[in-house]
């Protein structure tokens, strides 16, 4: 009696603890996993390490990734007469009926249990092939069972369907939420049901705490639902028109925070941030008068205003420059570089590889001794001594270009008076780094420090959803107009059959004086893949073309090496250059006119656009051959297809967002704004686009968020840790 009444009073004592502690919480969302029911410290300690679901808040965003509509129950006769017709492509359904009878099948691995299923319209049989024993079905008994027709020998099945008696699935018709899941959970009993009971608990107690984050002018220009709502139905909708309203609500409220916080960053910064006024450019009129080798485009002409018009502010310039593979950035880069330098300032130019930084100093060195102004380069490879002489050039204001990599961030890199900042490829660079480098300047006036203006370049042509939410806060330049007499690569995709045809193609253009590039997916043979590789492609190709010499160029050689065999190729003495990937970007040889990508189905678009980007340099007619074999991927034969179809880097990024999906272009997941939780950039834009608008809008009306209607936002920006990115998240 004493052991039992011990009992009573721990139980007691351990639910008055759980309401202590989520009393005392200063928000409910906040509370442990562990403490909703049918948790506790096992399963929340799975879910952590599985789902990275630690609090009530974590779970409640976890949202379904799909969902299974259990809304209609359909006739047996109506499958048979889909099946014939849809045959693999059969959706998920549920079937009212009763067993006639089960039959267990086979011996050991081979033995399945079979129900015949039947209903007033027809029959079908059910298989499981594995938990047997699990199985508890009854003859003539109503179930509802709910899976995958399938047609094997000519008659309908559906394997290890699920299934629930009809007396006691008191929702006759539902739709299902589908959660991910991991084999481990699912193993500890938390697969995609269980998960769903959870949510379900979690609503229940979460109504009362859900408070509305947008006004209601927002609210009701948009004619959006509540938070309350939109969570419960996100989860749970009670019909289709409710899932879309609730799925729009939390997808616009999601990109409003990140615009909305973007675009604060941008005005704050541009009234707090001074930037050293460049008016002066008697540098750049001689060089643009006297020393410039061609026509600048009406493209390049209108961001050099652009960047002139910030930099001559007082305010700190944030520009990104967007322009398409040869589209003349780096000069409209130096040129910029010019207008610091006319005002005693130094400019810099990070960019992510030794290979393109030797690309950038090589072309810059070229301009700048007509002018006679010193440019220096610093790369991980630099040597002592030339180090010293450069930082000292630095520190002294002797050195008014510097050209580098990740080196440039070193210590010992300090600037006398660093005026201009130019990122190449900046989403290789982490924000920090990008932090440590403007921080360099011992620059500052009456009214505090002044941080050099920062021009971001990208040589991959950024979707409009993706440019608006990774560089929301910067101005945007685009430099959209190819330099006069480029002619468009022609591309076209030749399979494996037709390889004598492509060499003897070579043949002609290398006669001609041309050279070519074969670059290959892989370095060496790999048995899991069936591939070409480097060096096997190189013996064939030197086979295939014993009169000519042949430069190889990869990854693991070493940069002496490297440096060689691609000075041999610049030089004419090598005809084709057979290399990996590391030529997609650093290499410009107007001479080369032909670009054979082996294994093309192996690349990702961008990848394919940034090679192709190598030939075409030249005034003659350039050519990119995509060498696949017969077996493609629908996602594959989109890419080839698209490659050869359109030149347009903007076109081919919206294409390569929509076939990869944001977290994977551009190393985005550095960013840390697209840790998205509901929205998809690649299907979103139009809501992304009215997210902005809104955003713009308020701060328009009300920059500081002061006024009595916006109370909720303000609260709600207010409540979030402050290195929260994704403003939209429950704190």
């Amino acid at each position: 009696m004493c052991f039992k009444k011990y009992v009573v009073f721990r139980d007691a004592l351990k639910l008055i603890t759980k309401n202590e502690v989520l009393n005392k919480l200063t928000n409910f969302f906040d509370t442990k996993i562990e403490f909703l029911k049918g948790v506790g410290p096992h399963k929340a300690a799975l879910l952590n390490k599985e789902l990275k679901i630690f609090t009530f808040a974590d779970l409640i965003q976890f949202y379904p990734f799909r969902y299974e509509d259990r809304t209609e129950f359909y006739k047996i006769s109506e499958v048979t007469q889909q099946i014939r017709s849809l045959a693999d492509s059969m959706p998920l359904l549920q079937i009212k009926g009763k067993i006639r009878y089960l039959n267990t099948i086979g011996q050991r691995k081979q033995k399945r249990l079979v129900a015949n299923f039947f209903d007033d319209t027809g029959e079908i049989e059910l298989v499981w092939f594995r938990g047997l024993q699990w199985i508890n079905l009854k003859p003539n008994v109503e179930y509802v069972i709910f899976g995958k027709p399938t047609l094997y020998n000519n008659k309908i099945n559906i394997a290890h369907p699920e299934y629930e008696l009809f007396e006691s699935n008191e929702k006759s018709g539902y739709i299902q939420p589908v959660y991910h899941t991991t084999e481990r959970l699912s193993s500890r009993f938390l697969g995609s049901k269980a998960i769903a009971k959870l949510q379900e608990r979690l609503i229940e107690l979460a109504k009362p705490q859900i408070r509305e984050t947008l006004t209601e002018h927002i609210i009701n220009s948009f004619s959006l639902i509540s938070k309350k709502d939109a969570l419960s139905n996100i989860h749970f909708p009670k019909d289709h028109d409710l899932l879309k309203k609730a799925g729009f609500r939390l997808k616009f409220e999601e990109l409003f925070y990140i615009q909305l916080g973007l675009l604060m960053n941008k005005r704050k910064r541009k009234a707090e941030l001074s930037g050293q006024i460049f008016k002066h450019v008697p540098t750049l009129n001689d060089f643009y008068h006297h020393h410039l080798p061609f026509q600048l485009t009406n493209a390049q002409k209108k961001v050099i205003k652009e960047i002139y018009t910030d930099m001559s502010s007082g305010r700190q310039m944030n520009r990104l420059l967007q322009g398409d593979v040869g589209s003349g950035k780096t000069i409209v880069a130096f040129i910029a570089s010019l207008t610091a330098i006319d005002n005693n300032a130094q400019s810099c130019l990070m960019a992510p590889t030794e290979i393109l930084a030797e690309q950038h100093y090589n072309v810059l060195k070229k301009y700048a001794d007509k002018l006679g102004l010193n440019i220096g380069k610093l790369t991980g490879s630099t040597k002592k001594s030339e180090r010293k002489i450069l930082f000292e050039q630095l520190s002294s204001g002797d050195l008014n270009i510097i050209v580098g990599t990740h080196a440039l961030l070193e210590e010992q890199v300090q600037f006398k008076n660093l005026g201009f900042c130019i990122i190449d490829e900046q989403h290789r660079f982490g924000v920090a780094q990008r932090a440590r480098l403007w921080e360099k300047s011992s620059s500052s006036s009456g009214s505090g420090k002044v941080y050099p203006h920062i021009l971001v370049m990208t040589a991959t042509p950024i979707p409009r959803t993706l440019a608006m939410t990774l560089y929301g806060d910067l101005d945007t330049s685009v430099i959209d107009e190819m330099p006069p007499g480029r002619k468009p690569v022609t591309t076209v995709h030749r399979y494996d059959k037709s390889r004598l045809r492509v060499f003897g193609f070579l043949k002609e253009q290398i006669k001609k004086g041309r050279q070519a590039y074969i670059v290959y997916p892989l370095i060496e043979e790999s048995e899991k893949m069936d591939y070409k590789d480097l060096i096997d492609g190189y013996e064939s190709i030197r086979q295939a073309f014993p009169e000519y010499h042949v430069s190889m160029v990869h990854g693991r050689m070493n940069p002496k090496d490297k440096e060689f065999e691609m000075q041999r190729f610049v030089k004419g003495e090598t005809k084709i250059m057979v290399a990996t990937t590391v030529i997609e970007v650093g290499v410009d040889i107007p001479n080369a006119s032909v670009m054979i990508i082996e294994s093309a189905e192996r690349f990702g678009l961008s990848t394919l656009h940034q090679l192709r980007g190598r030939v075409g340099r030249g005034a003659d007619q350039s050519y990119c051959i995509l060498m696949t074999g017969y077996k493609l991927s629908s996602e594959s034969r989109t890419r080839i297809e698209t490659m050869v179809r359109t030149n347009n880097g903007f076109e081919i990024a919206d294409i390569d967002l929509k076939l990869r999906g944001p977290g994977n272009l551009m190393g985005t997941q550095q960013s840390g704004v697209l840790d998205l939780l509901i929205a998809d950039l690649a299907q979103d834009a139009a809501i992304l686009q009215t997210a902005r608008q809104a955003a713009q809008y308020l701060l328009v009306k009300d920059p500081s968020l002061q006024n009595p209607e916006n109370h909720n936002i303000q609260k709600h920006i207010s409540s979030l840790k402050k290195n929260t990115v994704n403003w939209s998240r429950i704190s």
